[in-house]
């Protein structure tokens, strides 16, 4: 699961037949063997369908960017010419997709989210006594809304990864 319930990443739709491209760049793979290499390498937490990888082959057969080759006597893939400049002309997919897996999962740090929240609730207790011990003048709730904004600027720099 990723963050706060959502799914594990999933392979976009037209990205899988440069997964399944880079799988077998290498050596030739059967099916079964591509399905290992993408879930090896997306850390265990994805893991391609039968009916997703062979009908992707079947497409980069017909493309002329993958071959059927015999390998222990069974139909195996190897990537083509092609395929190759096909493969690295969508390198970034490829590095894209497994970067995903390599994020270090908001479970790894749920005490700080919890640390975080905690204090948001503090901010909203704050202005909810300040309400009720006295009257606020106009200028003193523009003055809390511009220091707000402010913070608020920051953090969305902060977690776009703009400022550490």
């Amino acid at each position: 699961m990723g963050m706060l319930g959502d799914p594990p990443p999933r392979a976009e739709r037209g990205e899988i037949r440069y997964l399944v491209l880079d799988a077998i760049k290498e050596r030739p793979r059967h099916g079964y063997e591509i399905i290992q290499h993408i879930e090896e390498r997306a850390g265990g937490t994805y893991r391609p369908s039968p009916g997703v990888i062979y009908p992707t082959l079947q497409m980069l057969e017909e493309l002329g960017h993958a071959s059927v080759v015999e390998r222990e006597g069974r139909k195996a893939y190897a990537i083509t010419d092609d395929g190759r400049a096909d493969l690295e002309a969508n390198r970034r997919s490829v590095d894209d997709f497994y970067g995903r897996f390599e994020e270090e999962p908001w479970e790894a740090f749920a005490d700080e989210i919890s640390e975080v929240m905690r204090r948001i609730g503090r901010l909203v207790k704050t202005v909810r006594q300040s309400a009720r011990r006295g009257p606020h003048t106009p200028e003193m709730m523009r003055a809390v809304g511009k220091i707000l904004d402010d913070a608020m600027a920051r953090i969305e720099e902060v977690l776009s990864g703009q400022k550490r």
